[in-house]
């Protein structure tokens, strides 16, 4: 009996051993997590490696410019490619390619007919709002990648040097008392150049005849060759001929006076207070583009914006700088969209 009891008591020590043996079984659950750890570590290899495949740019940049040589769409976008290649902020080659027609129908259309290409780029002005409210085009601008708006451009209202009229008042007399519409010419069939003399036309009391071009050399051509009586141009476009005495100045669009036309009145202190609109200057991309690739021309165009020679063609094209970029852009083409609308449907261009 003793032992039996003896062999039991053995018995007991040796489980109670193997029991405390087995405690650093603990540690083995470590071999079982493992394979979970292995199971996670290549997706987030494979999240840096995908970062790291973002490699901008690699080709060759085509930029659009959806309007005939020498206008202002032309001169922004040529200035800021000059820009890019001189603080090589895009180190490929970059391709420029008027695309004039049907009132930018032509170059946005060809923009967008290049979905997902993150290198298509195009410049914007009022057209690029005007042109799909009152035609069907196949795009708006919803279809493109919003990058930045850069500045506001308003216009002025110019006549031939040595028209019988000095001021904007002798020339709404004369528009009210001749037989004939006045002619005003102006870059697009429905855009700003076309909007802000319906404005004064509606608002003074007279009639026009709007004559639509599609670049800047044919507006003037025709207004020195007494094709049409007047025209709506950048004051940039127009400065060189006003100074030389082949066009005179009568009123500007923007809110306040100009430096560069310290004497020519705005045709909101002349009473017409409706007859302002500012044309957008901005920067956009062909549709459904890469996220990283709005990032980077949003980073990029924020650089450009930063340089002396942005600064001076600001100055010497007597815009308002005006910095809005990706979605704060995506905002005020929204607004301004709706603003045009309303504009074109007070006029008759636009039926509601």
């Amino acid at each position: 009996m003793k032992k039996l009891f003896s062999m039991s008591v053995a018995l007991i020590l040796l489980l109670a051993v193997t029991a405390c043996g087995s405690k650093p079984a603990a540690n083995d659950a470590k071999p079982a997590d493992q394979p979970q750890q292995a199971a996670t570590q290549p997706a987030a290899e494979k999240k840096e490696e995908q970062k790291a495949e973002f490699n901008y740019p690699e080709k060759n940049l085509n930029w659009t410019i959806a309007f005939g040589p020498g206008g202002g769409n032309d001169i922004m976008s040529r200035t800021i490619i000059d820009i890019l290649k001189k603080h090589d902020l895009y180190s490929k080659d970059i391709i420029a390619e008027n695309r004039q027609g049907g009132s930018g129908a032509v170059g946005w259309g060809y923009l967008n007919s290049h979905k997902g290409d993150p290198y298509q780029i195009s410049s914007t002005s009022g057209s690029f709002i005007t042109t799909p409210l009152v035609s069907d085009p196949g795009f708006n601008y919803e279809s493109f990648t919003p990058v930045a708006l850069m500045a506001t451009d308003d216009m002025v209202l110019v006549v031939k040097g040595d028209a019988p009229y000095n001021t904007l008042e002798e020339f709404i007399e004369a528009a009210k008392t001749r037989d004939k519409k006045m002619a005003i010419g102006g870059i697009g069939a429905v855009n700003v150049d076309a909007i802000l003399p319906w404005l004064l036309a509606k608002e003074a009391g007279f009639e026009i005849e709007y004559v639509p071009f599609q670049g800047d050399g044919e507006n003037t051509s025709a207004l020195l060759s007494n094709s049409i009586d007047a025209m709506m141009a950048n004051p940039a476009e127009a400065l060189g001929q006003i100074q030389a005495g082949q066009m005179k100045p009568l009123a500007f669009s923007g809110q306040v006076r100009i430096p560069q036309l310290p004497d020519v009145p705005t045709f909101i202190e002349k009473g017409y207070k409706s007859v302002t609109l500012p044309m957008p200057r901005g920067v956009v991309l062909a549709g459904d583009v890469p996220k990283e690739v709005q990032d980077w021309w949003v980073d990029t165009m924020k650089k450009v914006t930063e340089t002396e020679e942005w600064k001076k063609y600001i100055n010497d094209n007597s815009l308002t700088e005006y910095l809005l970029f990706g979605d704060d852009f995506t905002k005020y083409l929204e607004e301004t969209n709706k603003v045009f609308r309303d504009v074109l449907i007070e006029t008759g261009a636009l039926k509601q």
